[in-house]
């Protein structure tokens, strides 16, 4: 197809915008209603596949039944047969803005602020397709598939979304294993020929994180097959965590949708991101943390004595005594139903054990947590014997960590009964708990909080 060539009577075409095997696209002008329009040919040749023409096709349906101001609006699609060959066109209207590929190599760079106004942008134009009935997946969100008008005013510009040749319904995923998508910006499921919803929000990621360093994602060095980025970029913590989170390569622990992602990026900052402070380390604490890559290491000592610990002592003291009391009488009284007053005595026997244990440990004891790539482990230790409750866990059902703060609830007696502020670490539907007896201050639970957070690519709930 040449310049100066018209189609069906029709386009006249202007200028050619692109090239790939079989399919041609060119700028063109509708004679009709004088307005420009983008016509996308696909020619019977040597290098068309089925494959193709499906897609071909899939696009002209798909842009048919849409209707949104930031996507490319369905115009007209014939059968085409000329002195070029054989083959389908499909027309759709023109919008006029620069790719994100072109203006990044053009020298623009984009503040963290422009960065958030184009992300939220593109995730409502993503809440559009995968609210439609089936779902429509992009599988091809990248840089060059992303228009933007110039700047106006304090916003980043008008933000559009093109190329639906690689759509996909939701509903019929898994019917093929053609891969579809962009290196560097694919997440790991579509390489099996699978996409979901989460498919396009880690493309997004991908492309967020290419326009704040201005590096390939492909270029970017990996850690546990996630990409390594934070040392390329100068974000704030709190966004840095949330681009973590779309482009984890699990699906399990990225966004599932655009609207969970939307609601993360706009939410109140936390108690560990206020101003973007990073908690660290409190100057008096004697907890040892130690990080690699691929293990994490905390060792909280025995806290020993505290004026908090002189209650429980001389509680322990006065319930303890009685019972010796009550146990003397009782085994001088076996035969005449001391028997009895003993077993009732039973369960107060368990709490005055319970009493002296506790001190003991606070005294002596010590916890280590620990995790590693297959499995996490809360150890309590006390004389070199562990705790019997210190079994295992797999790593992969970490979920999130939760920071509670202190509270406080009604024993069966009535009595305000303290819940000391701890770190909840949800392995599925159980969780382990650290500072739960209130051998941590609230300076360290935030700190490990966010070492874990950092650690686990996890959220702080």
């Amino acid at each position: 197809m040449n310049i100066g060539e018209i189609i069906q009577q029709r386009y006249l075409i202007q200028k050619q915008l692109g090239l790939r095997d079989s399919q041609q696209t060119f700028l063109a002008l509708d004679q009709h209603t004088q307005k420009l329009v983008v016509v996308k040919l696909l020619f019977f040749n040597q290098h068309l596949n089925w494959e193709t023409f499906k897609l071909f096709e899939r696009e002209a349906k798909t842009l048919q039944a849409l209707s949104h101001p930031a996507i490319p609006q369905y115009l007209d699609y014939f059968e085409i047969d000329d002195n070029n060959g054989k083959g389908f066109a499909l027309v759709q209207s023109y919008l006029k803005a620069p790719s994100l590929e072109n203006q990044v190599n053009e020298g623009r760079t984009f503040t963290e602020e422009e960065l958030k106004q184009f992300a939220i942008a593109i995730l409502h134009i993503l809440d559009y397709l995968h609210t439609q009935q089936p779902p429509i997946i992009h599988r091809d969100l990248k840089p060059s598939n992303i228009l933007l008008s110039n700047r106006s005013g304090h916003q980043a510009g008008q933000v559009y979304l093109v190329d639906f040749g690689s759509v996909q319904a939701a509903a019929n995923q898994g019917s093929t294993l053609t891969i579809v998508g962009t290196y560097g910006y694919m997440p790991p499921e579509q390489f099996g020929g699978r996409a979901v919803q989460a498919s396009d929000l880690y493309s997004l990621g991908a492309t967020l994180i290419y326009l704040a360093s201005g590096l390939h994602p492909a270029d970017l060095p990996q850690k546990d097959l996630r990409l390594d980025f934070e040392s390329s970029v100068n974000l704030s913590p709190q966004f840095t965590r949330w681009l973590r989170k779309m482009i984890q390569p699990s699906l399990e622990k990225r966004f599932s949708s655009a609207k969970e992602a939307i609601n993360a990026l706009l939410k109140p900052v936390g108690i560990v991101e206020t101003q973007f402070l990073i908690p660290t380390k409190p100057f008096n604490s004697q907890v040892h943390l130690s990080k690699q890559d691929d293990v994490l290491d905390i060792f909280i000592p025995p806290k020993g004595f505290h004026v908090g610990l002189i209650p429980i002592i001389i509680f322990a003291v006065i319930w303890n005594g009685f019972l010796i009391l009550w146990y003397s009488i009782a085994f001088a009284t076996w035969n005449n139903f001391g028997w009895f007053a003993a077993f009732f005595a039973t369960g107060h026997l368990c709490v005055g054990l319970g009493l002296i244990l506790t001190i003991i440990f606070t005294l002596f004891g010590h916890t280590r947590l620990r995790i590693d790539s297959e499995q996490i482990t809360l150890k309590n230790r006390l004389f070199g014997i562990n705790s019997p409750f210190s079994k295992p866990k797999p790593r992969q059902r970490i979920t999130r960590i939760e920071r509670t703060p202190i509270t406080y609830r009604q024993d069966s007696d009535g009595d305000r009964v303290t819940v000391h502020p701890q770190i909840k670490i949800w392995v599925g539907t159980k969780h382990l708990s650290l500072g739960n007896d209130g051998r941590l201050s609230e300076p360290e639970l935030d700190w490990l909080a966010y070492e874990l957070s950092d650690w686990l690519d996890l959220p702080i709930s």
